[in-house]
């Protein structure tokens, strides 16, 4: 079954992380996403390792690479190169989406900034994926994701309240940059379906970090009050936490007073849901140091599991801290599929489920230009005596 992007095809400029996560995206929902990369240098994370694999031109491919470029085909140009920007601009030319994360206004000088092919291709979508977006004093800064964590306040949040501030423990600020660019490419395919315009798309990694700061950003809005660093509990609910048991640590998420109670009278402690003592959700917040050497000592009497399998039967939300190689082990990960053979790797699943246009996983992580005879080829006709012509001038 052909996916819902079938029709649709990506001219991607990107590489690290946030550019190649939305163009996946787009190739796993059916889209032709055709990675261009220069030639004899490729994508730097291509050697961000160890792991690595071999691809099929016996070359070491890093897992960084591999988590982000499946469904897509590889081609090299060099767009320094007349040649290239000509080859270019005829594939940009039959492309819906560009989605490029060049510095702001470096793809200018090869004559491929959205202003100078805006007239030209009034149809195109241009995704831009940058630092600190198109505008603004830092617009020409260079943006990687560590830097923008600590930028835009994330790490302020992260760790012990009595240790260092630190980053979440994946690019956080890359990812969820890739994720909003997808859905801001969607959004402006659907426009493009009502109005026939394409237009231009500024994704900023420090505007979508300051997004993802969610409840924490809107209490400071309205406060004007920097948050603690909380560790693992929740700076507004309480017990929602990791806590110990006899044998290690596991986490309880109590979102309701409801689900509290219940688990008072499990653990025999009825006088904890007494008004005046614990029992609601604002009086643990204000009370939680008191209120959390009880809980760990109530729980220290039984083993994590035993209290998981009689939490689970209440209905209250728990469960272990796994490592990865029990995550992808755990029975429900492996019912939904989470890992899945893209064609001979198997890779992290995407996580959409769609009834009628389900996700497919026809193409490996493509190894350097594997498939720029094929691209130039199908989509310009090339011959193979131009193609050897346009290999000795290192165009390609």
């Amino acid at each position: 079954m052909q996916g819902t992007l079938k029709d649709i095809q990506v001219f991607d400029l990107t590489r690290v992380l946030a550019g190649p996560t939305c163009t996946q995206i787009l190739g796993d929902l059916g889209a032709d996403v055709i990675k261009v990369e220069q030639p004899g240098v490729g994508d730097v994370t291509r050697s961000w390792g160890p792991p690595f694999i071999e691809d099929v031109h016996n070359n070491p491919t890093s897992a960084y690479y591999l988590s982000a470029n499946r469904n897509k085909r590889s081609m090299t140009l060099d767009l320094s190169s007349k040649e290239g920007q000509e080859i270019a601009l005829k594939l940009i030319g039959q492309s819906d989406i560009i989605v490029e994360n060049f510095l702001t206004g470096a793809l200018g000088k090869y004559g491929l900034g959205y202003d100078q092919i805006k007239e030209k291709f009034p149809q195109l979508i241009y995704c831009s994926i940058t630092g600190f977006g198109h505008t603004g004093p830092y617009a020409t800064r260079p943006g990687y994701d560590f830097q923008v964590q600590g930028m835009g306040g994330i790490m302020s949040l992260t760790g012990e309240p009595d240790g260092n501030p630190m980053r979440v423990g994946i690019s956080f600020a890359d990812y969820t940059t890739g994720l909003y660019s997808a859905m801001a490419i969607l959004a402006a395919l659907n426009h493009r379906h009502n109005t026939g315009e394409g237009q231009h798309i500024d994704m900023a990694l420090l505007d979508t970090q300051v997004a993802g700061l969610a409840f924490e950003g809107q209490s400071y809005l309205l406060t004007k009050e920097n948050p603690k660093r909380q560790g693992n509990a929740h700076p507004n609910i309480v017990p929602y936490g990791v806590f110990q048991a006899k044998d290690r640590p596991f986490i309880i998420a109590v979102g309701k007073d409801e689900q509290f109670h219940t688990f008072c009278h499990h653990v025999g402690k009825p006088e904890w849901i007494e008004e005046s003592t614990y029992g609601k959700n604002a009086l643990r917040v204000k009370k939680r140091e008191s209120f959390i050497p009880l809980m760990n000592k109530v729980l220290s009497a039984k083993n994590a599991q035993t209290w998981i399998q009689e939490l689970e039967t209440l209905k209250i939300p728990c469960g272990p801290v796994n490592q990865l190689s029990d995550v992808f082990e755990n029975p429900q990960a492996k019912d939904r599929s989470l890992t899945q053979i893209s064609k001979t790797i198997p890779t992290v699943a995407s996580p959409l489920r769609l009834e009628k246009s389900p996700v497919a996983y026809t193409k490996d992580p493509p190894a350097l230009g594997q498939h720029t005879h094929e691209v130039l080829r199908e989509k310009l006709g090339l011959t193979d005596d131009q193609l050897s012509q346009l290999h000795e001038r290192k165009v390609l």
